[in-house]
């Protein structure tokens, strides 16, 4: 993974090292002492402060690029809504998944209709810039209709 707009210099460890620890961090959901770990089985002695350090500095730019890479692979999308109570307040919770259960988008609202389909829609839309091939959903009328009304 290479980007040109972080500099590491002042940096103990070359940059193949850096960028490998925290792509392990964002890639896999590992925590820093598993990322401490794994380099250390590799023989590379870092503490996992270090590594926290690392994905604070570097980690942004390392997190939008395996989101674009791996979310724009897969063209099949599921979509559900799960009703959550915060403060004793029913809420519903919009989530899309990938087919390689990678989470797209979350967005919680207080209404289940159709306009907080299409707002849901959209914002998944925005946040991934293409249209999926397939859209599987638990058959809400309210997602038909975002649907037909985003394409037009």
């Amino acid at each position: 993974m290479s980007n040109t707009s972080v500099s590491y210099l002042r940096h103990r460890f070359p940059r193949l090292v850096i960028s490998y620890a925290v792509w392990l961090y964002f890639r896999f959901s590992l925590s820093y002492r598993d990322v401490e770990g794994l380099l250390a089985q590799r023989g590379i002695g870092v503490s996992y402060e270090t590594i926290r350090r690392w994905c604070r500095k570097f980690g942004q730019s390392y997190a939008n690029q395996l989101k674009h890479s791996l979310a724009c692979a897969d063209d099949k999308w599921h979509l559900e809504e799960v009703r959550i109570v915060i403060n004793g307040e029913v809420h519903w919770l919009w989530r899309a998944v990938n087919q390689q259960s990678l989470v797209l988008d979350i967005l919680v609202q207080k209404r289940r209709h159709k306009r907080a389909a299409k707002r849901f829609f959209q914002h998944l839309l925005a946040g991934q810039g293409f249209v999926p091939r397939v859209l599987v959903t638990d058959n809400l009328r309210s997602y038909g209709t975002a649907r037909r009304e985003d394409d037009t």
